[in-house]
């Protein structure tokens, strides 16, 4: 063959597979793979029955000696705590008028709760006759049966001759009152539901879900599990409320099997399925204020001592009296106190304010039961909810035999005697049904 003819031959087939080549889809170029985010329940010890159960205990009991603690002084200013008890470090006689949502009787004695642990009481017997049927329609249905026979518990024939005789039965009724209308509303269809709820509390943002979601950390298995089952039940949250009151399902779970705290205040960064950091322009505000209320005690943390002198000695004469710990250390604590002043809501039981207070109390007690529960009650404000959510995260954390033994006793049998609410019972409703097996 010809040299030349060879050599276009030889370049008519390679012109031909350029040609292909060009025509041939280019591979698009290899991107690494999208995050996925790391399992919490990885770390998370697994319970043995006897432990799981002494921790729902604690969970319960903790919430409750949280919630007597700040029985006696809820929604007052700190100065006024100050003045009339100095600083508060155990249960004391709550004093005060009886109302729907605090004490159902006048000046009851030391350990008497309020609205928040009877919301415990009623999710035991939910979580019971709900079974494994869960969710935000068999709530509702609960609570307007629940509604239904404190209604049916008023014997209007009797009280003709005694009026007396509606004072206890009306307490029921009326704390349920608002509660039923959202409840009663939601079985109707969304519209009569969303106008219920936007008027629950004159439509204010409130700490409602966060009364009663932590219960779900005890039963769910997971951090993510808690949060959307307290999300599915927070019926009467607004807004990023609803958020909230499912962290705080979540953080429950999380300290039941963990003693890490620092993964406890973590659940806000770590734990958010619905994906509320994705909010356009504003991103997670429950995340940015859970970050800035942990900021605040590492600030007042580096605080330096003051040397003796007159400034020292004002800050010793406000010191309240019986206050545990160092000047240096009421100095540090009221700073977290002011920072904390200046992000105060419009109402004492905004949810976000209650977020923020717990956060920082967690934090600030870096663990320890009683100092995180003073810190709280000290403050003032929503203090028996703030202090009643923390306690059953420590209580979850710690168990009933971690928490002090004093307070625990106590609790448990004022609320058994006095209120008629067994603590015990309420533990075994929650906590038998979802027992590990040994």
């Amino acid at each position: 063959m010809d040299y030349g003819i060879t050599r276009l031959l030889l370049f008519s087939t390679l012109f031909g597979v350029a040609l292909l080549g060009c025509n041939r889809t280019p591979e698009p170029p290899s991107l690494p793979p999208s995050p996925q985010r790391e399992a919490y329940t990885a770390v998370q010890a697994q319970l043995d029955t006897a432990t799981y159960q002494d921790r729902v205990l604690g969970a319960l009991v903790g919430s409750a000696i949280g919630d007597a603690m700040g029985a006696a002084t809820e929604m007052w200013n700190r100065r006024d705590i100050q003045r009339t008890y100095g600083y508060v470090n155990s249960l004391s006689p709550a004093i005060r008028y009886q109302s729907p949502e605090g004490t159902w009787d006048h000046n009851l004695s030391a350990g008497a709760t309020t609205d928040d642990t009877r919301w415990k009481a009623l999710m035991g017997d939910y979580l019971q006759a709900a079974g494994p049927d869960l969710g935000p329609g068999p709530f509702a249905r609960h609570l307007a049966e629940t509604y239904s026979a404190a209604l049916q518990g008023l014997d209007l024939q009797a009280a003709a001759a005694d009026p007396d005789l509606l004072e206890a039965p009306l307490e029921q009724v009326d704390w349920l009152r608002e509660w039923a209308r959202v409840a009663l509303a939601y079985q109707e269809g969304p519209e009569a539901y969303l106008l219920a709820r936007d008027r629950f509390y004159g439509g204010e943002m409130s700490c409602a879900g966060m009364l009663y979601t932590p219960v779900f950390g005890l039963v769910t298995p997971d951090p993510d599990s808690a949060y959307r089952t307290a999300y599915d039940h927070a019926l009467f949250d607004l807004g990023y409320a609803r958020d909230i009151s499912a962290l705080v399902a979540a953080m429950t779970q999380v300290a039941l099997h963990t003693q890490n705290m620092d993964s406890v205040l973590n659940t806000a960064v770590f734990v958010d399925p619905l994906r509320f950091q994705d909010s356009r322009l504003v991103g997670r505000i429950a995340q940015d204020q859970a970050l800035a209320a942990r900021d605040y005690v590492r600030r007042a943390r580096l605080l330096e001592p003051l040397p003796p002198g007159p400034a020292l000695d004002s800050l010793i004469i406000r010191m309240p009296e019986g206050y545990p710990g160092s000047s240096t250390d009421w100095r540090r604590q009221e700073a977290v106190y002011a920072m904390l002043e200046e992000d105060q809501q419009a109402i004492a039981f905004h949810a976000g304010e209650i977020w923020q207070i717990l956060i920082a109390a967690l934090e600030f007690g870096e663990g320890d039961f009683m100092t995180t529960m003073a810190f709280i009650v000290n403050y003032g404000r929503d203090n028996d909810t703030v202090a009643a959510v923390a306690g059953m995260i420590l209580g979850a954390q710690q168990g009933f035999s971690g928490l002090p033994v004093g307070p625990r006793n106590t609790v448990l049998g004022v609320n058994r005697e006095v209120l008629g609410i067994d603590l015990r019972r309420v533990a075994h409703q929650i906590g038998d049904p979802y027992a590990p097996a040994h």
